[in-house]
């Protein structure tokens, strides 16, 4: 049985989390540590466009921003899917374990199915929409 009253504290630490991954896995990562071109460099060797790395650093960054703030969590977490899908697909032949060469294929399936649990559960506490409240009905129609 879920615990109601701490809910919603579970749904906004989850969606912190996923966006604290996607803020470092963008900003840290591909900007910081690999450079965005070296990032665009390491798409093209996988047969991928150079130019699709630079949308994946900004969806990452602007996605896990969203996360945080409570913004549009439940599309944010759908819209990230390719994202993981393809991070998947680029280890998946690595093994299981991320200690493997080049990493494994475990933390991208997890992150997949934190995305889900994410977008089922929605924003949760302190989110930046709730500030804003929901529309009116006849705005919503």
């Amino acid at each position: 049985m879920i615990d109601q009253k701490n809910a919603q504290i579970a749904a906004f630490a989850l969606r912190v989390s996923l966006g604290v991954m996607y803020l470092a896995h963008s900003i840290i990562l591909k900007y910081l540590t690999f450079t965005l071109a070296g990032t665009a460099q390491f798409f093209e060797s996988l047969g991928l466009p150079a130019a699709l790395a630079y949308l994946t650093f900004a969806a990452e960054a602007l996605g896990g921003l969203a996360l945080v703030l409570g913004f549009k969590s439940r599309i944010v977490s759908i819209a990230l899917l390719p994202v993981l899908l393809g991070a998947f697909w680029v280890h998946s032949g690595n093994g299981w374990v991320f200690s493997a060469a080049n990493g494994g294929w475990e933390y991208p399936l997890f992150l997949i199915a934190i995305s889900g649990v994410v977008a089922l559960l929605g924003n949760g506490a302190f989110a930046l929409e709730s500030v804003f409240g929901k529309a009116p009905q006849a705005a919503r129609a």
